[in-house]
């Protein structure tokens, strides 16, 4: 159909005619409504992100002489976070003399995965970084409340 018949077309039927594949030989139009077709797509892009699930990474420090109850505590905290569908970075800091006993923070590392193997995965066993020893821990499934 040549151009100024197209043109012709699209005024009768009050749209617009849209180029749609340039690149095409020869090129591609079609007769539409130009603002709603921007309307409805920029709708379904906002969609799109609304659904995207964005994991983040919340982050758990510990002390090595930490006493039962904060371990509770903080235990509790963890376990919510895993809940709501966020990573888990659990960072142990030693300090002067406690590098010594790193077996210390790694028993509690490994106590606090072992208490949320339910509801979790080690993504990243206890390593050594530094003064800092850390885990990262995912949670198993999509929530169902993010999704």
């Amino acid at each position: 159909m040549p151009i100024d018949r197209a043109k012709a077309l699209a005024v009768e039927r009050e749209m617009d005619l849209v180029e749609v594949a340039p690149q095409a030989q020869p090129p591609v139009c079609r007769v539409m409504d130009y603002g709603k077709f921007k309307f409805e797509s920029l709708k379904k892009d906002k969609d799109a992100r609304r659904k995207h699930n964005v994991i983040k990474v919340k982050e758990m420090k510990l002390r090595p002489k930490i006493g039962e109850h904060d371990f509770q505590t903080k235990f509790h905290s963890v376990k919510s976070f895993l809940e709501e569908g966020d990573k888990v970075k659990l960072t142990i800091m030693f300090r002067g003399r406690e590098m010594v006993h790193q077996d210390i923070g790694k028993n509690l590392l490994e106590r606090m995965a072992r208490e949320l193997k339910t509801i979790s995965t080690v993504e990243r066993s206890p390593l050594l970084e530094g003064r800092n020893m850390i885990m990262i821990l995912a949670p198993v499934a999509t929530p169902a409340g993010k999704a």
